[in-house]
């Protein structure tokens, strides 16, 4: 299985905070990663993202149909985080768009030697593969916007 997670990009500041909207440098992250993580992905991805404002407009520059899912908004565990994606018995590819801290904390939980309460910069992307024979997953790569 390959677990994509995807830190929604720069958003503007405001309350509520679900109702946050991309900025203009948050759309260009995006659609930059968007770029970045087409050319790779394997045909059998499943995308899912918070129903906040911020992801919902970082994941459609994917142009993949996406579901959102209200247990992985802000405030999620790394349980609500693990257990929306099947990980790691889903087959192929799930891609995670969502929020600090708790993106760190699974990459934190499924990585050992990542620190804990990493910061996950705005619109990078973890890819953590877990084939069935591994013992441990596999930190894949880890791509910031602003080496693209």
């Amino acid at each position: 299985m390959d677990l994509i997670l995807w830190r929604h990009a720069e958003a503007e500041e405001g309350f509520p905070d679900s109702a946050r909207q991309l900025t203009v440098r948050g759309r260009a992250q995006a659609k930059q990663m968007a770029i970045w993580l087409r050319a790779r992905l394997p045909e059998n991805t499943e995308v899912l993202v918070s129903p906040t404002s911020r992801t919902q407009q970082t994941a459609s520059t994917l142009e993949f149909d996406f579901k959102t899912i209200d247990i992985i908004a802000p405030g999620a565990t790394v349980q609500d985080i693990l257990t929306a994606a099947d990980w790691p018995n889903k087959q192929g590819a799930v891609i995670i768009v969502g929020h600090q801290p708790t993106l760190g904390e699974v990459i934190h939980h499924l990585i050992r030697d990542v620190p804990t309460r990493l910061k996950v910069k705005k619109s990078s992307v973890w890819w953590i593969k877990k084939d069935k024979n591994d013992i441990e997953p596999l930190l894949k790569v880890v791509i910031y916007p602003d080496v693209l």
